[in-house]
């Protein structure tokens, strides 16, 4: 009776210690999460990923992330054509410019401008203007930065105040430190310029003239992409990282205070801003409307910066949140 309870107990062992080929351990089946890399800048877009690595959040979720800095966005959006990052956080038309290019993306969620609120980019004129409304600038030279985001702001606001397309003069200054210059030292009458330049701007002198955070109409939109090999190997990976940066987005939103050292470092908000600067209110993840995305193509079809008008699922993924 002892030699058969002895050979069930070997027999039973046999069975739990080893499987497969050989009989060796029994070996880790679960699968490890593959690691993300996403291209950064040192602006507030960018606030809730600096937040999540600061606090060791990605870790403490199980994943891999590293966040790669970019002096410019050039620099960044060739990196992520060439494959050596994920994703990044972008425009619209910055989107539609990579596809184009021929890497193929898809915007994951909006991050900034799910309201006309979040994300503020202002048309002001030069300290010694005397530009009061939108159509004191007809056929004035306003500085702007060409077939970008703050070309499609001017060019929206603009018309919806009144404007012509032809009655709308736009000089090239492509560098934004360099046409917030310009506008403090009167070379320029008129720029467009989004936060923290345009907060400087004011302090420094400038006159507000349109506000995008007060119109009735939303034309600014920051998203999250991803490139489209990368979403289909890493899919778990993207949803995670999506749901921390709006754990941290919303954590900027609720405690400003608490996170104010943080904003001023990381986005590089000059020290002149220190206790008046209000930094950016983050939306909640969600995929832009398909409004947003029509408004922004028909205009850069219209610009002829894109031959044809992509689709809505052309250009976004919506399952990624």
């Amino acid at each position: 009776m002892k030699k058969l309870l002895l050979l069930g107990v070997l027999i039973l062992s046999l069975v739990f210690s080893g499987c497969g080929k050989g009989g060796g351990p029994v070996k880790d089946t679960s699968a490890k999460a593959q690691p993300l890399k996403i291209g950064v800048m040192f602006v507030e877009d960018n606030l809730p990923l600096f937040l999540a690595e600061a606090e060791n959040r990605f870790a403490k979720e199980g994943l891999d992330v590293e966040l790669i800095p970019f002096p410019s966005a050039v620099e960044r959006d060739a990196a992520l054509q060439a494959g050596q990052i994920d994703g990044e956080a972008a425009d619209i038309i910055a989107a539609c410019l990579l596809k184009k290019g021929g890497t193929d993306i898809r915007i994951s969620n909006i991050t900034l401008g799910a309201t006309p609120q979040e994300g503020r980019f202002v048309l002001l004129g030069s300290p010694d203007s005397a530009f009061k409304t939108a159509q004191d600038l007809k056929n004035v030279t306003i500085a702007i930065s060409e077939n970008t985001i703050i070309e499609y702001i001017t060019d929206t606001l603009l018309t919806k105040e009144g404007l012509k397309r032809d009655e709308i003069q736009k000089l090239n200054i492509p560098k934004m430190p360099i046409r917030l210059q310009m506008l403090i030292n009167n070379q320029v009458k008129a720029a467009v310029l989004a936060d923290p330049f345009a907060a400087l701007a004011e302090k420094q002198g400038a006159r507000v003239i349109l506000d995008d955070t007060k119109s009735s109409v939303n034309v600014s939109q920051v998203v999250l992409l991803f490139r489209k090999d990368s979403i289909e190997t890493k899919k778990q990976e993207i949803r995670k990282l999506i749901k921390i940066y709006g754990q941290a987005a919303d954590d900027l939103n609720r405690f400003p205070d608490k996170y104010e050292d943080l904003v001023f470092e990381k986005a590089k908000i000059p020290a002149l801003l220190k206790g008046s600067y209000k930094s950016p209110m983050y939306s909640p993840p969600q995929a832009p409307h398909q409004i947003e995305i029509r408004n922004v193509v028909n205009w850069m079809v219209e610009k002829k910066l894109l031959e044809k008008a992509y689709t809505y699922e052309e250009i976004v993924d919506s399952s990624l949140i």
